[in-house]
Order: structure tokens, then sequence, then C-alpha cells
């Protein structure tokens, strides 16, 4: 199945944070081998680099970690196509523009009869590609975009009861993990996966907050190591990510459960 990862820190972190790692997922004799994609959020903007080969044998992912971009939102998405042609249009996470910002989407799972259902109305956001993740996406914009015409943006309640009216119709169609973002919050929804076992149940998702004070020294964390800390003020950082790529305590989100982070921490709803 597809990796998801996301990172949200209240100030900039080097965007090489759990990249390496996570790009191991998708090594060339991995499972994961039919693309990978990572964005970093710049205000309204993103910066997105994507393509349709493995992440763990790409020049990409050394080049990204080279330049070390520094954000406070990060989303990645390691492919394993089981819906669409392994191309560039097809590989995540998907961007498009709404209320005058860029909205992220990334999905683990797969949606059976999307494509009718997606037909059987006319839509403002098409896919660009043939993929049941893609299709998803434009049905949450769809769904999202008459809380973005106001001059300022919806309230997180509004936002969340959308998103979660969605989720709970694309569970029934099939395995529904989701990261999407709108450049000030990011929704994880976990669902289920197919674990080690070969058994398809929950966790879809899992959750890690960590604090670092404003005195610490930048650690390493199995492997992954935390940059660009502002001298003198506490960091926080909150990850999201299919299965744990650092050590440390994840918390496995349940079944259905959607969680909300902003600037490195969950935010109550």
């Amino acid at each position: 199945m597809c990796e998801l990862f996301c990172l949200s820190s209240r100030h900039p972190t080097r965007a090489t944070f759990s990249l390496k790692r996570f790009a191991a997922h998708g090594a060339p004799d991995g499972r994961n081998i039919d693309g990978w994609g990572v964005a970093f959020h710049e205000g309204r903007d993103i910066r997105l680099y994507k393509e349709p080969e493995p992440a763990g044998d790409s020049p990409w992912v050394t080049f990204i970690e080279q330049r070390a971009l520094s954000t406070g939102l990060l989303i990645s998405h390691i492919r394993r196509a089981t819906c669409g042609a392994n191309s560039h249009a097809n590989t995540q996470p998907f961007a498009r523009e709404l209320g005058g910002r860029m909205h992220l989407f990334a999905h683990n799972g797969g949606f059976d009869e999307i494509a009718a259902r997606f037909a059987t109305s006319s839509h403002r956001f098409q896919p660009v590609g043939e993929t049941d993740s893609e299709m998803a996406f434009c049905l949450l914009l769809d769904r999202l975009a008459p809380l973005w015409q106001g001059a300022t943006a919806p309230t997180l309640k509004k936002r969340l009861a959308v998103v979660t009216e969605f989720a709970a119709e694309m569970r029934p169609l099939g395995i529904a993990n989701f990261l999407y973002s709108d450049g000030e919050f990011i929704f994880g929804h976990g669902h289920r996966r197919t674990q080690a076992d070969g058994i398809v149940a929950p966790p879809g998702l899992w959750f890690r907050h960590r604090h670092r004070g404003a005195t610490a020294s930048a650690p390493v964390d199995s492997g992954v190591a935390i940059h660009d800390h502002h001298a003198g003020e506490a960091q926080e950082m909150a990850l999201l990510a299919s299965v744990p790529v650092t050590a440390g305590h994840w918390r496995p989100l349940a079944e259905g459960e959607i969680v909300v982070v902003a600037a490195g921490e969950l935010v109550p709803s």
C-alpha cells in the first residue's frame, strides 16, 4: 500500500526531516515502487516535487535534501499504483487552488465505484489523471468550495464538518486513509490498511507530537535530525504517518478518527 507522511511545526524545520527515512519505504526492491511526491507549503503557495519513479532510487530526493528547504508544513506520499497508469499526473500529493490558496491531498487506499459516483453530476474541480484518489480530492473540494467564497477564511468548525462528512462517505467505498491540507490546518483521517500480517485492519494512520525546549540541543532521532530551530524558542512538531517513521511514542488513530494539526500541535475539535 501507499505510504503517507506529514510534518507540521511551530517554527520552520528543515525539509530533510524524515524524508530520507521515509523514501526508504519506496526503495526499488520494496513494495512501493510506482512514484513519490513531497510538497512544502510557503504561505498561500506550495513547492511541489513529484515523479513516477521509485523514491529510494531518485536523485531528486538527494537534491531536496541538499537544498535544505525549511517549512512549517510538509506532506509526502509514496505510491503503489492500484488505479491509473504510472504517470506524473497520477502521482501524489495532488494540489488545487481554492480561496486564493493551494490545497493538498494525499490518499492511501482505494475507492470502489467512485468513478460512477463522480460521473453522476457536474463538478467545478476535475481530475487531471485517472486515479480514484484524485477524484476523491475533487469531490472534497467541491464540498468545501462554498465555504471559501467569502473575503475571510471559513472557521475550523465549518471546514471540519465538511471533511468529516466526506470521510464518512468515502469509508464504505474502500480504504480511506488521507491527509488534506488547506495551508493552515492539516486534516488526517485514519481508517484501515494492510498490516504486516496481511490482515486489512486499523490503524491506517499514526500520530506523534514532539516538544523540544528552548535550550535543548538538536537531537538525532532514529537517523532523523531536527534543524533550523529558532534559538531561545521552544519547538512544537506534529507528525502523521502510515507507519511510525521515527523512534518515540506514536499513537494509532482509531478507525474513522480525524485529527487536525496546525503549527506543530494537535488542535482541539
